[in-house]
């Protein structure tokens, strides 16, 4: 791996780390409801990328499917969380 790669993905890593630190702030302090949701979807989608950039790292495949669960069921529980918000009840 060269060295440029190398410093870009710890550069990316620690960008990571601090979004998500600001994330979970949010999701402690959100004044709303609605603000919760959204720092859960940030960090779910930090965690995804998270795991992207580890699969180039590590040059492994089980990470990119890892990735892609984490994905699906992230849009699942944003998709039945904002049912839950607007109408009280997630199943009819």
């Amino acid at each position: 791996m060269s060295p440029f790669l190398f410093g870009a993905i710890v550069f990316a890593l620690a960008c990571y780390v601090l979004g998500m630190a600001l994330a979970l702030v949010r999701l402690y302090r959100g004044p709303s409801a609605q603000d919760r949701v959204l720092a859960m979807d940030l960090i779910y989608t930090i965690g995804m990328l998270v795991l992207m950039v580890l699969a180039i790292r590590y040059r492994s495949a089980m990470y990119f499917e890892a990735a892609l669960l984490i994905a699906v069921f992230g849009f699942v529980s944003s998709a039945a969380m904002a049912k839950f918000l607007l109408r009280g009840e997630v199943i009819e």
